[in-house]
C-alpha cells in the first residue's frame, strides 16, 4: 500500500447536506488513504442538523464542519486536490474554479435530502437514504486501486460509481 494520501473535495451548491455527508464518510472510512473536504458554490453558512445527526447515528464524526465556499480550495494556499466530486446537479452544471493540480473529476449526484418538506421523521429518512447512497459510492471509491489505474480507466470507474443506485434523475449521462 502506498503511503500517499489523496485529497478529495466534495462539492454542492449550499455545502449543507450531501457534500458534508460525503466529507464525514470519507474522513472516517478513508482515513490514512484519503483526506476529505467539502465546499459549495453558494454556501449557506450553516450545516444542516440532520446531516450531523445521521453521521453521528452511524458512528461518523459530526463535528468540525462548516459551510464554506469552493473558492477556499482554488487559491494558491489551498491543498492540492487529487479528486473533485460534484454531488448535486446544480453544482455539476456550474463553471467550477480552476483547481490547482488538475484533479480527476466526476459527478456523483444524489437527490437533495434538505429539499424534503414535512415532519422531521421524513427529513431524517431522506438524509438516511442520502447517507446510504453516499456511503456505498465512497466504499466503491476506496476499493479502487487508484495508484494502479491509468487516468482514462480511473475516470471511467469514477463515472461508473456515480451511476450507482441513488443517482439523481436531473443529471443523466449519455
Amino acid at each position: 500500500m502506498s503511503d500517499r494520501i489523496y485529497n478529495v473535495l466534495f462539492l454542492c451548491t449550499g455545502n449543507t447536506a450531501r457534500s458534508v455527508l460525503a466529507e464525514g464518510i470519507l474522513r472516517k472510512d478513508g482515513d490514512g488513504q484519503f483526506r476529505a473536504f467539502s465546499a459549495g458554490s453558494q454556501p449557506k453558512g450553516v450545516v444542516n442538523p440532520f446531516a450531523l445527526k445521521v453521521l453521528s447515528a452511524h458512528g461518523y464524526p459530526a463535528d468540525g464542519y462548516r459551510s464554506k465556499s469552493w473558492d477556499e480550495f482554488a487559491g494558491p494556499d489551498a491543498p492540492i486536490m487529487d479528486f473533485v466530486f460534484t454531488v448535486c446537479d446544480s453544482a455539476a452544471g456550474e463553471t467550477c474554479p480552476y483547481w490547482p493540480g488538475n484533479p480527476t473529476t466526476a459527478h456523483w449526484g444524489i437527490e437533495d435530502p434538505a429539499a424534503i418538506e414535512g415532519p422531521d421523521w421524513a427529513k431524517e429518512a431522506a438524509f438516511e437514504k442520502a447517507f446510504q447512497y453516499m456511503r456505498n459510492r465512497i466504499g466503491a471509491f476506496i476499493a479502487l486501486p487508484v495508484k494502479g489505474l491509468d487516468q482514462m480507466s480511473l475516470k471511467s470507474r469514477l463515472n461508473e460509481i456515480g451511476a450507482l443506485e441513488g443517482r439523481s434523475i436531473g443529471h443523466q449521462r449519455a
